[in-house]
């Protein structure tokens, strides 16, 4: 690879990633004609037309998708040995970019992240918080995390902690209402469901004595976000039921804001997830993250469950 052409390959790889080339020249600090001259530069190196061009969207030619696969093949080789050499030094140094739900980012991965800061304070962070799966390399994402593992990822997916799922809601909503006994019940009370880019996370399922039991919620009556901090929010004010990680809302069932519904029915596991790109060099800011997170999990995992039981 020519180092003159290396800030050409690292354009084309962006635009092939973003589907548009002036999102890509944005990205790395380029006009759209500066980003078009030189994709046409590269094109004419190559003597090959890579992307079909419409005025909506970039298409990879056949050619193109078969230059990418080498061209990101051979960028990582070159970050792995710029980690290497940061390994070498151990320089815990330099922007660590992260990406988390919104509700565990807010209230939870937030504090971590200062203290963290405060024992690395060369590292500077970017937390960018969302309900949808990130995509580490278009993205330019160094670690997420996830509840679950999504389907299909390349990523590695690095187990960080169990994760119960409880069903809660405020005292003030359950006040004066019948005490449900068995999923079945639920249709009594107002729902909050959680919308993904599937759809909405409305089949509650439960299990208690090796039986199991789905409730599905109907979305025409249901309170829907695909905000996870707004449901819980929701669900604080009284508007009804939500399903949340215990990590979600393990601040919320310690003050009392919400409490366990059905704590005798255990809902499906959704194990906390560290998720990065697989590269054989970790850059020292990523592994002492990795390390912190493992280490936070442990000490404030053992409560959880606790939390939802002893109700």
């Amino acid at each position: 690879m020519a180092a003159q052409n290396l800030g050409d390959i690292r354009l084309f790889v962006e635009a092939a990633g973003l589907g548009s080339l002036s999102a890509a020249g944005r990205k790395i600090g380029l006009s759209p004609a500066a980003a078009s001259a030189r994709l046409v530069k590269l094109e004419a190196e190559l003597n090959t037309r890579l992307f079909e061009r419409t005025t909506r969207r970039l298409r990879l030619t056949a050619e193109g998708a078969l230059y990418l696969s080498h061209c990101q093949q051979a960028l990582a080789a070159l970050d792995d040995a710029q980690a290497a050499l940061q390994a070498g030094r151990s320089a815990v140094s330099g922007k660590l970019r992260i990406a988390a739900t919104s509700d565990f980012g807010r209230h939870v991965l937030q504090g971590w992240l200062e203290e963290f800061n405060a024992l690395h304070p060369q590292i500077t962070l970017a937390l960018i918080l969302g309900d949808t799966i990130s995509n580490l390399l278009q993205d330019d994402l160094d670690l997420a995390i996830r509840f679950g593992v999504p389907q299909n990822s390349s990523m590695v997916a690095r187990p960080l902690a169990p994760n119960r799922r409880v069903l809660c809601a405020a005292p003030s909503y359950l006040a004066g209402r019948p005490v449900p006994e068995q999923p079945a019940d639920l249709q009594e009370l107002d729902c909050i469901v959680l919308l993904s880019a599937s759809g909405p996370a409305n089949a509650w399922r439960f299990e208690r004595d090796g039986q199991e039991q789905t409730y599905t919620v109907p979305t025409a009556t249901a309170r829907e976000t695909n905000d996870g901090a707004l449901a819980r929010q929701w669900a604080i004010e009284g508007r009804g039921l939500v399903m949340k990680s215990v990590w979600d809302v393990a601040a919320d069932l310690r003050a009392g804001r919400l409490l366990p519904v059905l704590p005798q029915w255990r809902a499906p596991e959704a194990p906390v997830h560290a998720l990065y790109q697989r590269t054989r060099y970790m850059a020292p800011r990523v592994r002492a993250l990795l390390d912190f997170l493992v280490e936070r999990f442990a000490r404030e995992g053992g409560e959880m469950a606790a939390l939802i039981d002893r109700r």
